[in-house]
This record gives C-alpha cells, sequence and structure tokens, in this order.
C-alpha cells in the first residue's frame, strides 16, 4: 500500500574519503525509511575501503552499483563522486540478484533468476507484477559478455521491459566493477528487479545524423569486438579516409565526433570504437559482426534532442519525480569538447536525472552505445 511518505531520496557526496562519502549518504537518507540504494561511483575511490564504508553505513539495506566514467548527480554531471538513490519500501519492491559466470549464462540461469526476482518482488504486494515491474542490468564494461547475457536475459524478462549500462572505470579501460553482496566485482552483472504502482516509461535516444557513406565488414572477430578489414581495407585506413582525417590522428576525440552505426529497421544504433591496434584493426566497445554495413554518422544536437525526448516523456507520463540514466561516456567527452557540458548538465539536473557514465548502454537486450537509455518515474498510479 503506497503512503504519502517520500517515494525515495537521491544523494551525492563529493567527499574523495570512502568512508567520509559513506556517512554523507547515510545523513542524506535519513529522512526517508529506505530498503534498497543504488549508488555510481568514480574509480577513482579505493574501492574496497568503500565496500567497507557502504556495509557499515547500510548494513540493513539491499545496496547495489557500479564504477563509472561520470556521474550524474542531483546537481547534473558530476566527476570524482558517488551519487546514489534511496528507494521506500512502501512505493518500490526492489529485488536484485548477480550473474557471477557472464560467459556460461544460459536461457535456464536466466530464467530461473527472472524468475526469482518476480517471486521476491511479489512478496511485498506493491503492484501487479505485468505492466508495473522493470528491470535494470549493471555489467562488468569490459566483460565483452554484454551481447550474449542481455540477449539471454531479455528472453527470459519477456514482456517486462529492461535497460542498463555497462560500468566503466574513468576511462582508464583497466577494470570496471559492480557492487552486490557488500563486495565490488568484475567478470560479473547485477539484475535489479523494480516494481511500483507509479507510471514509468523505459526509453533511449541519441542524436546522431545519418552521412549515408557505407563501410561494409570484410574481416572481423565479433568474440574480441575488432574489425580487421572495412571495405576489404586495414580498417582504421579506411575509417580515417572516410572522415577525413589521419590515422594518427585517430583517438577518443575523433570516435566521439565519428561514430559508426548499424541500421536495423528504420532506426541507427550506434557502434562506438575503443581503440586502434597496432594492425590498424579497430577494436569496438560493441560487438561487429563480419559482413554487416556499417554508416559514418555526425552528432546534432545533444542537448536539444535530449530535451525534447525527455519533453516526449512528460507528454506520455507527466512531469517524472526521477530518471534512472544510463549516458554513454562518449556522450559526455562530446559535450567537453564541443563546450556544452553546461547546457546538457543543466537539462538533466532540471529532469531529475540520476546516473552514470558508461561504457556500453542497454536497451530491450541490445548493446548499444553513444545512446542515453533510461527509465522516467511518474507521479501518477498505474491503476
Amino acid at each position: 500500500m503506497l503512503t504519502h511518505a517520500p517515494a525515495f531520496v537521491s544523494a551525492v557526496s563529493y567527499d574523495t574519503n570512502p568512508h567520509g562519502a559513506a556517512a554523507d549518504l547515510h545523513k542524506q537518507f535519513s529522512n526517508i525509511d529506505i530498503q534498497s540504494i543504488i549508488f555510481f561511483c568514480s574509480a577513482e575511490y579505493d574501492l574496497s575501503s568503500l565496500a567497507v564504508a557502504i556495509n557499515k553505513s547500510f548494513a540493513d539495506r539491499d545496496v547495489v552499483g557500479c564504477t563509472t566514467a561520470g556521474e550524474i548527480t542531483p546537481h547534473g554531471y558530476g566527476q570524482g563522486c558517488i551519487t546514489a538513490i534511496g528507494f521506500s519500501a512502501s512505493a518500490f519492491a526492489i529485488e536484485a540478484a548477480s550473474i557471477e559466470c557472464l560467459d556460461d549464462f544460459s536461457l535456464t540461469d536466466a530464467q530461473t533468476l527472472v524468475d526469482q526476482l518476480i517471486a521476491g518482488c511479489r512478496a511485498h504486494e506493491i503492484a501487479p507484477i505485468k505492466s508495473n515491474t522493470f528491470a535494470l542490468t549493471l555489467l562488468d564494461g569490459l566483460s565483452i559478455q554484454e551481447e550474449n547475457v542481455l540477449v539471454t536475459l531479455n528472453s527470459a524478462l519477456g514482456s517486462i521491459p529492461n535497460f542498463g549500462g555497462s560500468a566503466a572505470d574513468d576511462t582508464h579501460l583497466a577494470k570496471t566493477h559492480v557492487f552486490y553482496n557488500g563486495q565490488f566485482h568484475t567478470d560479473a552483472a547485477v539484475v535489479m528487479m523494480v516494481n511500483t504502482a507509479f507510471d514509468f516509461e523505459v526509453f533511449s535516444t541519441h542524436h546522431m545524423r545519418n552521412k549515408q557513406e557505407k563501410l561494409v565488414v570484410t574481416a572481423a572477430d565479433a568474440d574480441s569486438r575488432c574489425v580487421y578489414e572495412l571495405n576489404a581495407e586495414p580498417a582504421a585506413v579506411v575509417y580515417a579516409r572516410s572522415i577525413g582525417v589521419s590515422v594518427e590522428e585517430l583517438n577518443n576525440e575523433i570516435f566521439a565526433l565519428n561514430p559508426i552505426a548499424v541500421k536495423l529497421g528504420d532506426e541507427f544504433f550506434v557502434r562506438s570504437i575503443q581503440q586502434v591496434n597496432p594492425d590498424l584493426s579497430l577494436k569496438f566497445y560493441c560487438a561487429v559482426e563480419n559482413g554487416i554495413v556499417l554508416t559514418i554518422m555526425e552528432p546534432g544536437d545533444l542537448a536539444v534532442n535530449l530535451a525534447r525526448k525527455l519533453d516526449e516523456i512528460e507528454e506520455k507520463i507527466g512531469i517524472p519525480q526521477l530518471i534512472i540514466g544510463c549516458d554513454c561516456f562518449l556522450r559526455r567527452l562530446e559535450c567537453e569538447l564541443l563546450g556544452t557540458s553546461d547546457s546538457v548538465s543543466d537539462v538533466l539536473q532540471k529532469n531529475r536525472v540520476i546516473g552514470f557514465n558508461t561504457y556500453g548502454e542497454q536497451m530491450a537486450g541490445m548493446h548499444i552505445n553513444q545512446t542515453f537509455t533510461a527509465v522516467a518515474i511518474g507521479r501518477r498510479h498505474n491503476g
């Protein structure tokens, strides 16, 4: 039964000391009876100390989270901090489970996990499962297992909408972590099932425009996400020539402003480049298979696109009381390069977005890049 007590509290701590940060969050959560917490933290924290601090401050709460390439706080973009959402047990039934062997996650495993989460949510008697439930998944962003895990999980979830993001590590590309059962883990994922009587909308958006030029993948290894040839030539050479730069100039900044996408149906889904390898192959953040056709894209106005999409969401469910957002780190890098960080940060703050900058985003079982994926939670009760 829903009450008039606050449904959730969002918080942020800029304290770089793990124990100070956890205590700071605890203080901000003191005016609500929370049962579940999700947090997003900079990888610059001493993670073992942060785990100890979180367990001490929230010993009787269910806590999940992950490391980031930047945080989205109640004040907009943050960096080097920890931001979190505490959910009231009277308004949300939230169950979480871990996936600890990403490379051996079967449909049977997925169905068992989903059944467990549904049973847990149903026991809280917040709302019927159908039409009142969504899933959020956080994965190790360097595991190279997102595609297989997400397709399998999506099959088991059926009609339950799902989204999420890949954990990051402040662009070091060394180790990314998810947090569950009181510890930070690599090569793992955590799935949260959220059941609530509030209206919600799971959605995604990106601001990239089609430049028409096509590149065919003629040699690739999907498992390692490496493309060796485009149009039967070394991949880095073809890509650099297509966007008018030299191979030596290729870097994260160039990748952010000149993405490649695959067209599925009428929609373009970005496949971001991670790095150039010594053999002039390109490593991607998403799987890219031999034979697919890629399209060179260019950025439109990110702030305008995001604001327009959030206006559309508001028309559907009213003014959201919370948006949990997974925002690609390359979008944030683009904002920094083009000087639009403040305007985008303002849009995020105005629309009550809490979340993180990712190494990849998820939507309905797909792994994508340079996209904003999210759930907006409204103020009306469903039914």
